[in-house]
């Protein structure tokens, strides 16, 4: 079996950790990538080597420096995130297929990269307003950051027509099933989506 790349990539808070958390729940060919990053952990909830590889902004810049990277961004002024290429070997040797969790940006270069070997899913919030509820409702973010974070969003959403597949997350069951169908799809058939 080759292992193929399924990605989420989305604006902060539009839902695409949920889905992926649930696909993760729910089929057991699939294995997390986890990504690297500099930002601190949020709360309690979030682990080391499980959630993100979180280290320093010193230690990412070796790894760029070393092509460690599919792709990597300074998603915000000093926060750095990546996805490196021993996760996505490690995934494979262990006869899975990889699901990330990223950034659109990110999205399309790992997209760029593996070609047809991935499916790129955009997950769009139904509007600007539903994200900025959403991200106020978590509490993890100053006003500030959601400020940074709505204005990325809109920028963000003019790429979703470069994805293979958009997802509207407005009714969370619904994004759910439309996920399940489209991984269902595109791991059953190797000419799905080239």
């Amino acid at each position: 079996m080759q292992g193929k790349i399924i990605l989420f990539a989305a604006p902060s808070g539009a839902g695409k950790t949920t889905i992926v958390k649930h696909l993760l729940n729910i089929n057991p060919h699939l294995s997390f990538s986890i990504s690297a990053c500099t930002r601190d952990k949020r709360g309690r909830s979030e682990e080391n080597g499980k959630d993100y590889y979180f280290i320093t902004p010193e230690e990412f810049r070796q790894k760029i420096e070393q092509d460690a990277f599919v792709e990597w961004e300074e998603v915000y002024e000093g926060a750095f995130y990546g996805t490196l290429k021993s996760e996505i070997e490690r995934i494979w040797e262990m006869g899975k297929h990889v699901i990330l969790d990223v950034d659109v940006k990110g999205g399309l270069t790992i997209k760029d990269f593996y070609q047809g070997r991935a499916l790129a899913i955009f997950v769009k919030p139904p509007s600007i307003e539903a994200l900025a509820q959403r991200l106020q409702a978590r509490q993890t973010d100053s006003a500030s950051s959601i400020s940074s974070r709505l204005f990325k969003a809109k920028f963000e959403l003019s790429f979703e027509d470069k994805f293979d597949a958009v997802i509207v997350n407005e009714k969370l069951e619904d994004a759910f099933e439309q996920a399940e169908d489209l991984v269902n799809r595109f791991l059953a058939d190797d000419e799905f989506f080239g």
